[in-house]
């Protein structure tokens, strides 16, 4: 896919939000505040506590959840509904994909939605299964594929859609450690190559270390920002070099502790040190 065909990478900004879920029984407050920006172009990586909202903030950030205060904005623009340049990959990419089409035609459908003419779409399909590669594939159905290129196929319906954004949702999770190695490796490639905004949200502590240029750790819940980790470990990252670096184990015993001092019920860095 060319680079000339991408749009331009888009700005995310989270200001005051916060999210009170109300129904039966007592409101819950699910995030209080979180401030942070995601500029355009970052690969930013959210880990949490098990119920930190991680999930929570991803729905506000897509415009899929209306936040109870604050605001999250899109190149300046107030995300009330899902904006047309953001994607989202999700965890469970067998629900994601419809069984009855096929590979081309599970990532074609967001683009004759997008009425992208006929010609172009055929590129546009042709352009992402190679950068997944997933070439020879394209006329099998989703369940005759194992889940990492089932995944494969949910990324390159995302990357065709030509996103400024594009928020995962723990896409990892369901596959095995070599497939996940693997898929790691392809969210980087893609997000070099391609120039766009990425926010990937993880339960594991390596794979966000791996993945992210920043790693923002979410309290418990209400969740607040407990620090913005930066991540100094290159551009250039491979399984091996990168997870034995020096720097790599220390950004994860870091990350690790501030995790577990949000389990204890620290809310900002310095409750963290204090209960370590």
């Amino acid at each position: 896919m060319s680079e000339s065909s991408q749009s331009q990478p888009a700005t995310l900004v989270v200001r005051g939000l916060g999210k009170t879920y109300s129904g039966r029984g007592e409101p819950v407050e699910a995030i209080q505040r979180l401030d942070f920006t995601v500029n355009a172009g970052e690969l930013v990586c959210i880990v949490g506590p098990s119920g930190a909202g991680k999930t929570t903030l991803l729905r506000c950030l897509a415009g899929l959840l209306a936040p109870t205060v604050g605001d999250v904005t899109l190149s300046g623009t107030v995300i009330t509904e899902p904006p047309a340049g953001l994607a989202v990959v999700l965890q469970e990419y067998g629900r994601s994909l419809f069984p009855w089409l096929t590979v081309a035609e599970n990532i074609e459908l967001p683009l004759q939605e997008k009425r992208v003419p006929a010609g172009r779409r055929k590129q546009l399909v042709q352009d992402a299964i190679e950068a997944v590669s997933l070439q020879g594939d394209e006329d099998k159905y989703p369940w005759q594929l194992s889940g990492g290129m089932q995944q494969r196929v949910a990324i390159a319906r995302a990357v065709a859609y030509e996103p400024q954004v594009l928020l995962m949702d723990e896409p990892f999770a369901a596959v095995d450690a070599q497939t996940r190695f693997e898929l790691e490796d392809l969210v980087r490639m893609l997000w070099e190559r391609l120039g766009v905004t990425v926010v990937f949200v993880t339960h594991d502590i390596d794979e966000a270390i791996y993945l992210g240029q920043r790693v923002l750790v979410l309290s418990g819940r209400p969740t607040v920002l407990l620090e913005d980790v930066r991540v100094d470990l290159g551009v250039q990252r491979n399984q091996l070099n990168t997870r034995a670096d020096a720097e790599f184990a220390r950004l994860r015993t870091h990350v690790y502790e501030l995790i577990q001092a949000a389990k204890r019920g620290a809310r900002s860095v310095e409750e963290a040190r204090l209960t370590h």
